[in-house]
C-alpha cells in the first residue's frame, strides 16, 4: 500500500527546489551538472517522482547556500510569525528563570542570617 502523503512531501521539496532554482535563474542543466546527474534525473527531483535521500538534499541544499531545513520548510511562511513568537516566549522563558534563581540565593542568604542568628541566641 501506498503513503499518500510521501508522494505530496516529495512534491513540495521539489517545488522549493524548482523555486530555488528559479530565483537563481538556473536551468535544471545547470543544477545537474552541479550534483553530477542528467537533466532528466534532476527534472525527477523537482517534480517528487524520486524520492530524494539526506545526502543528496545536503548537496541541494549546498548548491543554492540553504540549510537541509529551509530547503524542506521554503513553502512554509507562516512559520516566520511562529518562529518569532517562540523566541518571545523563550526571552520571558528565560528572564524568569533568572528571576527564580535569584530568589532563591535571597531565601538562602536569609535562612542562613536567621541560622547564624539562631546560633548567637543559644
Amino acid at each position: 500500500m501506498s503513503n499518500p502523503n510521501k508522494h505530496s512531501a516529495g512534491s513540495a521539496v521539489g517545488k522549493n527546489i524548482r523555486t530555488l532554482r528559479h530565483r537563481r535563474g538556473w536551468s535544471q542543466e545547470d543544477v545537474a551538472k552541479k550534483l553530477n546527474i542528467s537533466i532528466p534525473a534532476f527534472s525527477k527531483i523537482e517534480t517528487g517522482v524520486t524520492d530524494v535521500n539526506l545526502s543528496r538534499l545536503e548537496q541541494i541544499a549546498n548548491i543554492y547556500e540553504v540549510s537541509v531545513v529551509q530547503l524542506l520548510a521554503l513553502d512554509e511562511a507562516p512559520a516566520e510569525p511562529q518562529l518569532t513568537a517562540l523566541n518571545n516566549v523563550q526571552q520571558k522563558l528565560n528572564a524568569r528563570e533568572i528571576e527564580i534563581a535569584t530568589l532563591q540565593r535571597k531565601v538562602i542568604e536569609l535562612y542562613e542570617e536567621l541560622h547564624t542568628r539562631g546560633s548567637y541566641a543559644s
